[in-house]
């Protein structure tokens, strides 16, 4: 088994005790999986094919809709959220 596989399900685990926490205290580990995310998911792809880093790419899209389309409106649209 490679690496990139035993790595992906590691952030797929943190991902799910982030998201029990309190939402006070999902940001700070919240932001590290965002950023670890695409490495990971380049590197699956890398190992195990595109097609394999597209879905995984969707599962993350998918974790990760909320604050994405959050950072969206507020960084590249210019709208300011309440």
């Amino acid at each position: 088994m490679e690496y990139s596989l035993i790595f992906a399900a590691l952030w797929v685990i943190c991902a799910t005790i982030v998201a029990l926490l309190p939402m006070r205290l999902q940001f700070p580990p919240g932001i590290v999986l965002l950023i670890c995310a695409p490495v990971l998911i380049v590197w699956l792809g890398y190992d195990y094919g595109w097609l394999w880093a597209f879905l995984a790419f969707g599962g993350f899209v998918s974790m990760f809709r909320n604050p994405l389309r959050y950072y969206w409106r507020k960084w590249v649209r210019g709208e300011v959220m309440e």
